[in-house]
């Protein structure tokens, strides 16, 4: 990279972004990732103009439905999703450059997990949500379960923000924070494509109360649904999931974030809890040619698992292509998506698994035959300190059960 400095990014009068500001910020997180030490990005990107970017984002995204509708679709356009990007900025910005950024007849859907475990989780977002102002109507940045403060807490992220802003740190990891409350759990691309980070859900209607008069009436726990009892959710209770809550438990009305953002396919028939990570559910080829044909789709989009999930998951394909085709059923496919190619960036095991990322075009005239793009990490990148205990740290399969006391303590701790 050049070694003369860009000048320091600047918020727009009026607050208008254009595409030549957005390519900017990309070229000079690019050019800081080589030349500064983290601590020294303030000095490029000034917390203020943090603050106008996020808030400028956040407003659009918590305007959105919690599963949005991109139905405006032309005979030209097509549709890249793409899935984990774990901070690796570098492949973020060479994927937008293979795929075509984002454009009138060029969409794009991000499933989530922007953050964490990467040097670049911080650069990673802020790039997405300035494509995010710049054209809201074809960018739209969906939710994952690392867009939490319960796993940036232990996965790195928290602590990146604190490294680069010092003082001010604690104010930007809360800013992000809250952004991620904003961002939608689900899309339905061309009514046929349903993409979410974790996939499916259950159903959470509650027993009817009994009749009775005002003095007979008493409070009626927060019941859920017995495991032997579980179905799955619809649209409509999706529609209405509180979104906000951004940690465990998830529980009552709040089941159904939970699900979305940390369930996984099975080949095992049937919805069952997902006791592996102790949070979501399991759900086999049944399940996905139900809600398929219950909700007249063709597709299900989701991401979730890297190749050190996948290596221990019997009967699923593993992640060397970036991708995998869970289920092939009567009405359709269940895919996952996978786009931080050689992950993660901090590996412990002497042999990396060197995954290539991928990420899924769709097209006219339905926009539900996935077309798939692989490609290889970015080399070289720049050398830089993992932000977490990567040696010692829970593996992603068992990420919720490690730490339920670790958080407890911390929640009865902190001031």
């Amino acid at each position: 990279m050049e070694a003369v400095p860009p000048s320091p990014i600047v918020w727009p009068n009026g607050g208008d972004l254009t595409n030549e500001w957005v390519h900017g910020l990309m070229s000079s997180f690019e050019w800081s990732s080589w030349n500064l030490p983290p601590s020294e990005l303030p000095s490029l990107l000034p917390v203020n103009v943090f603050d106008s970017l996020i808030l400028t984002a956040s407003k659009i995204l918590h305007k959105e439905r919690n599963c949005v509708h991109i139905d405006d679709l032309g005979s030209e356009s097509n549709v890249v999703v793409v899935g984990d990007l774990h901070g690796q900025l570098h492949d973020l910005l060479f994927l937008l450059k293979n795929a075509g950024f984002p454009c009138q007849n060029r969409f794009y859907v991000f499933n989530g997990d922007y953050v964490d475990r990467g040097a670049w989780g911080l650069e990673t977002f802020l790039v997405l949500l300035s494509w995010k102002v710049l054209m809201p109507e074809r960018v739209f940045l969906l939710r994952g379960n690392h867009e939490s403060k319960y796993c940036t807490s232990l996965y790195g992220f928290e602590k990146e923000v604190l490294t680069k802003y010092g003082e001010k740190g604690k104010h930007v990891y809360r800013k992000c924070l809250m952004c991620f409350e904003g961002l939608p759990l689900a899309s339905i691309i061309s009514g046929r494509v349903y993409t979410a980070h974790g996939g499916l859900f259950r159903s959470t209607v509650l027993p009817k109360r009994t009749r009775g008069g005002k003095k007979n009436r008493r409070k009626v726990p927060l019941l859920e649904p017995e495991p032997s009892s579980l179905k799955l959710g619809s649209l409509e209770e999706l529609k209405q999931a509180r979104r906000s809550v951004l940690d465990p438990p998830w529980e009552g009305s709040n089941l159904i974030p939970g699900d979305v953002l940390w369930s996984d396919p099975s080949m095992t028939p049937g919805l069952s809890l997902n006791e592996v990570r102790g949070i979501g559910l399991l759900w086999g080829p049944d399940c996905t040619d139900e809600f398929l044909k219950k909700f007249e789709l063709k597709l299900i989009i989701r991401s979730h698992e890297g190749p050190d999930a996948r290596e221990k998951r019997v009967g699923l394909g593993g992640m060397d292509l970036g991708y995998t085709i869970d289920h092939d059923v009567e009405s359709g496919k269940l895919i996952t998506i996978f786009s931080a190619p050689d992950y993660p960036q901090f590996q412990a095991t002497k042999d990396r698994y060197k995954n290539k990322g991928a990420y899924v075009i769709l097209q006219p005239p339905d926009f539900s035959d996935p077309q798939f793009r692989s490609f290889e990490a970015v080399t070289p990148r720049p050398k830089a300190n993992p932000y977490y205990d990567f040696e010692n740290v829970i593996d992603s399969d068992d990420e919720h059960e490690m730490d339920k006391s670790a958080m407890d303590n911390d929640a009865d701790g902190s001031s």
